[in-house]
């Protein structure tokens, strides 16, 4: 069996990993050691829960070098505050017996009392783009003898507007420098920026992007709105004692507020909810809370969620699912972690298929449709984004149906998967749909209007 002794780590470093407990490196921190440690550029490719962290620091701390600045020799950026504070543990940790200082500075808080702490030295900096740049701009921070540049979460940063940011902050660094980059996904745009500043980097992958994990269980239930997806997650969360770790997720701030409002109705206390409009005191404390057991769930956005050391979640559950399917992966990524095994759940409105669809060619699989439990109550009311977006469609109970129903019809569709990738015919059926809706709503303006 291996484990980190192979990698000959400084006395320091290895006395830390020690007490920490952890004796197996992950299949990325084996892959990256070497890499890492040649001095070449680095692009790791991997999902959440792999062990990223750990992958390019243990390296990079070898490499360290003592030198009497107090300008960084280490940058490591990342995309949201509470990362930033979770890198700075991490590093904390393995430091623990050596002589480091470790910083780290992100937005909404005073900026001239990170000032003040750059001003008192820091060897490795850890920070959101943004902070960074304000205070490299103000040349409070200084890249003189930055040797190692990390750029964790590239493309979620990429996704958040992070671009200028980024370039710039690239631009003002020495060339000679090693850049290592993680990604969980692998776009243009990441491309892009990659061949305008990094030198030949070598490419590390865990595995290829997409590819599902085999020990997630993944579900999936036909719900046609908001209010009935709410009926139906009370109802999961009543009957099923083995959802004690949930991640909900949800697409925007306005949808993570109204579900925590309906779900404290009958579970007070037990779930938290955390986005950028929460502080950040409330939502580190949330956090804290959460892994320490206190609460049952939490309820996000995949910005807030995005690279957090999350341990022990039995359930993820999309209660919207993203535009986006690269994101599911890294949601159901959350659950069925190491040797754990784990279960996603995708409630799927009509509006949401299409979402579906990309997922099941993104991982050259179907989703199970799971049967809709006949004792939960199918609303008919549509909250306001629903009235704006989607045509009424409502489902309807299978035993009250005769024939091939509606709610029949569309199983079978859901059914009926093209693994074959994305067709112009799909993009032009959507458009046509759209089409319609507004010449509906054109005419409904101008009814109203005699």
């Amino acid at each position: 069996m291996s484990t980190f002794e192979k990698f000959n780590l400084p006395k320091s470093v290895q006395k830390a990993i020690d007490e920490l407990g952890f004796v197996t490196p992950t299949p990325i921190q084996e892959k990256s050691f070497a890499v890492i440690m040649s001095g070449r550029d680095m692009m790791g490719i991997a999902q959440t829960g792999t062990g990223k962290t750990f992958a390019y620091l243990l390296p990079l701390l070898k490499l360290y070098k003592f030198t009497p600045t107090n300008t960084p020799k280490i940058v490591i950026l990342v995309p949201t505050r509470e990362l930033v504070v979770q890198v700075v543990e991490e590093v904390e940790k393995l430091t623990k017996y050596m002589s480091v200082s470790t910083l780290g500075i992100f937005g909404g808080v005073n900026i001239n009392t990170q000032k003040k702490a750059v001003y008192e030295g820091v060897d490795i900096l850890v920070g959101t783009p943004g902070r960074t740049m304000d205070l490299a701009l103000d040349a409070v921070i200084r890249f003189d003898e930055t040797q190692k540049l990390v750029i964790d979460e590239f493309d979620e940063m990429l996704n958040l507007g992070f671009r200028t940011q980024l370039t710039a902050l690239l631009a003002m660094m020495k060339t000679k420098r090693q850049n290592i980059l993680f990604s969980a996904t692998m776009t243009d745009e990441v491309d892009a920026v990659l061949n305008d500043f990094f030198d030949f980097p070598e490419e590390v992958t865990l595995a290829a992007s997409g590819t599902p994990l085999e020990n997630i269980t993944q579900v999936t239930y036909n719900v046609p709105n908001f209010n009935t997806k709410v009926n139906l997650l009370k109802h999961l969360l009543e009957t099923n004692e083995s959802m004690e770790r949930v991640l909900v997720f949800v697409n925007n701030k306005k949808i993570s507020d109204m579900l925590h409002t309906r779900i404290e109705e009958d579970f007070e206390g037990q779930f938290g909810v955390i986005h950028s409009n929460k502080s950040q005191n409330y939502r580190l404390s949330t956090m804290a809370e959460f892994q320490e057991g206190n609460l049952r769930g939490l309820i996000t956005t995949d910005i807030m969620a995005r690279g957090l050391d999350i341990s022990n979640i039995s359930h993820v559950i999309n209660f919207e699912l993203p535009e986006f399917p690269e994101l599911y992966m890294h949601r159901i990524g959350r659950t069925g972690r190491a040797d754990a095994t784990g279960t996603a759940i995708s409630f799927i409105t009509p509006r949401e298929e299409e979402f579906k669809v990309e997922v099941e060619v993104l991982m050259n699989q179907e989703l199970a449709i799971a049967d809709f439990p006949e004792e939960v109550e199918i609303s008919l009311k549509l909250i306001e984004p629903e009235k704006d977006k989607q045509p009424i469609k409502f489902l309807m109970k299978k035993q009250k149906l005769s024939g091939d129903g509606a709610f029949h019809e569309k199983d079978k569709k859901n059914k009926k998967v093209n693994l074959g990738g994305p067709s112009k015919t799909k993009k032009k059926t959507h458009g046509s749909v759209n089409r319609n809706m507004l010449k509906t709503r054109d005419k409904k303006r101008k009814d109203k209007n005699k």
